[in-house]
């Protein structure tokens, strides 16, 4: 049976504050959550509630995405961003968790890991982009546009293509035969909860998400020395690099996840991770 209840709060930082859903008892181990880009923690609270059976899990929103407050300074870096998260949780009285990272939020997963490693009990990335030099300066330039408002609105609209386009397509301005992801449409509920979340950080999200596409991860994970599984969806578009992923960091794990779309695969997803951390 799914948890249904997903409480929300804020924690103080520097910056301001940080918003977080929390779900899970409070006996429970707790699990830090952190979404992908370009949107919020609220992506993931499907999955949220199915960790929710086995920790007690906080899912942060990253400064400058969703109800957080924006970065404190820039250029934004990964190891800001896992800085930040680190404080937050900090001042939530956590001192040592697990941490589950989808996209971004791995990338996030492994500097924190690296800078706090007493704080990090171990760590699964869901997708990891292994991209060329090519592709990784092709989606630093096109991947996360600055949607600022104007007095026409059409930050409206293109906050919709990207999101609809990016259901459709890989990267989203890839519209052509070779981008299809093959996936369909979700429904319209879950593309205007999607727009969103995308606008009310329209101003500051770019800056997250083109750190993330510039991060050269290879480097940074072979030098984690925490239990890590790494785990991608069937459906994912990062599915390709997993083995890849997998082999660069010391005796990581390695797994396909379940549908995140369907009640089962989210269950498969949540079962197989809370088998490994808390093994």
């Amino acid at each position: 049976m799914t948890i249904e209840k997903v409480n929300r709060g804020f924690v103080e930082v520097d910056e301001g504050q940080i918003h977080y859903r929390a779900c899970g008892s409070e006996d429970l181990p707790p699990l830090v959550m952190l979404h992908g880009s370009p949107l919020s923690a609220l992506s993931i609270e499907p999955l949220i509630r199915e960790f929710g059976h086995f920790f007690r899990v906080i899912a942060p929103d990253t400064l400058g995405n969703g109800d957080s407050s924006p970065q404190g300074k820039l250029p934004v870096t990964i190891p800001y961003l896992a800085d930040g998260m680190l404080r937050g949780m900090a001042a939530l009285g956590l001192k040592e968790y697990y941490v589950y990272g989808f996209h971004t939020g791995g990338n996030i997963g492994i500097e924190a890991a690296l800078a706090q490693p007493k704080t990090i009990k171990k760590l699964i990335i869901d997708g990891m982009g292994l991209y060329s030099d090519k592709d990784r300066a092709d989606l630093v330039a096109n991947q996360a546009p600055e949607i600022n408002p104007d007095m026409e609105g059409t930050q409206l609209l293109r906050a919709w293509h990207l999101v609809r386009d990016g259901k459709i397509f890989w990267p989203w301005w890839n519209r052509q035969a070779s981008g299809v992801r093959g996936l369909g449409l979700p429904g319209p509920g879950e593309l205007h909860d999607d727009v969103v979340e995308l606008l009310k950080c329209s101003r500051t999200y770019h800056h997250n998400y083109r750190a993330a596409l510039g991060y050269d991860k290879r480097p940074r994970a072979a030098l984690l020395k925490l239990p890590v599984l790494v785990t991608a969806a069937e459906t994912d578009m990062l599915r390709s690099y997993l083995e890849e992923a997998a082999s660069l960091i010391p005796g990581a794990k390695h797994v396909v996840g379940g549908d995140p779309k369907t009640v089962e695969g989210l269950r498969k997803t949540a079962e197989v991770c809370a088998e490994f951390l808390l093994s």
